[in-house]
């Protein structure tokens, strides 16, 4: 989900793992910086530090599809102002730099995944303030209805400088025999650089942060047998306060499954038209013609239109762990 909820002001670096306590808080924590996982547990941070001088807002988005073998793939889109973070001079070039962490805690078994990366890039010259960095990291992790995620970012050139965002995340089950839908992930078109996923490219980009432009649409269907007969709708409906539909968009495509051994369906569909500033919903639902089930899977997108551009950063892992 894309989300700015849950911001907190001061920030607090991870240690290489967290810290389970009982039901009372860690001295000197404060008070919103204490996540509750259940009656009788808490999740904290150990390695506290002083208060950050300075946030660093940032804009993300969780995605969510199988993993083979078992377990789920979590996608962090993440997007950064250049303007929020310092520029730096490197062999006549500029450089801009943050670090990312993103952990996923299963509170019902006190289990942690946590990945910790950082991207960079190195340009002529300085680019505009509004300018938008984006990255992604990958992790993966056992299904849980009960986990937390937590994203925090910092800037790589002003040490104590950061925002972290954390809030409530199922990790969903894709390991049943029903038809199912991954999450819908969004990206740039023709990107030469971002994830890779089952022969495809996504130059990801969090859902609030679309520029009026074409974008690729990327998502998974699970359970759908190989030469099986299927039909593939894709709705876009403005949320305004009208209610009436007026300017939805519908778009159909049949055709029959090319699933691979494990029965699933890479799609990578295109939108070509540009979409104006505002809010929608984006649905796909998949239909089973051989025997009547169906199944769908919404997200809801912002486009903004960032005439200010945008760069697709690789990010480097630095660790991961559980």
């Amino acid at each position: 989900m894309t989300t700015l909820r849950g911001s907190v002001s001061v920030f607090f670096v991870l240690a290489a793992t967290l810290a389970w306590t009982g039901p009372e808080s860690v001295d000197g924590a404060p008070s919103s910086e204490r996540t509750a996982l259940s009656s009788d547990s808490t999740i904290t941070v150990s390695g506290f530090l002083p208060p950050i001088p300075g946030p660093l807002p940032f804009f993300y988005d969780l995605f969510t599809f199988r993993t083979d073998g078992g377990g789920t793939t979590v996608i962090a889109a993440i997007a950064v102002p250049v303007g929020k973070l310092r520029r730096e001079r490197n062999d006549g070039r500029v450089r801009y730099q943050f670090d990312v962490r993103l952990v996923l805690a299963d509170t019902a078994r006190h289990s942690v995944v946590h990945s910790v990366d950082s991207a960079f890039v190195n340009v002529e010259r300085p680019l505009s303030g509004q300018h938008l960095l984006h990255t992604y990291i990958e992790i993966q992790a056992p299904p849980s209805p009960s986990s937390l995620q937590r994203v925090i970012v910092t800037d790589a050139a002003r040490p104590g400088v950061g925002q972290l965002y954390n809030e409530p995340f199922p990790i969903p089950d894709y390991s049943g025999p029903e038809l199912m839908l991954s999450d819908i992930a969004f990206g740039l078109p023709d990107a030469t650089d971002g994830w890779a996923r089952r022969g495809n490219m996504l130059a990801l980009l969090p859902t609030s942060q679309f520029p009026e432009s074409s974008f690729d649409v990327y998502y998974e269907i699970y359970n759908l047998p190989k030469g099986t007969p299927y039909e593939t709708e894709i709705l876009i409906e403005p949320l305004d306060d009208s209610g009436d539909g007026e300017g939805s968009v519908r778009a159909f495509f049949s055709g029959e499954s090319e699933a691979r051994e494990d029965d699933s369906v890479a799609e990578l569909r295109r939108v070509d038209s540009a979409l104006p500033k505002g809010p929608y919903r984006f649905t796909v639902t998949v239909r089973n013609m051989a025997d009547g089930t169906s199944t769908s899977s919404s997200r809801a997108v912002e486009v903004r239109g960032w005439r200010g551009g945008t760069t697709m950063v690789p990010a480097m892992p630095r660790g991961l762990g559980q």
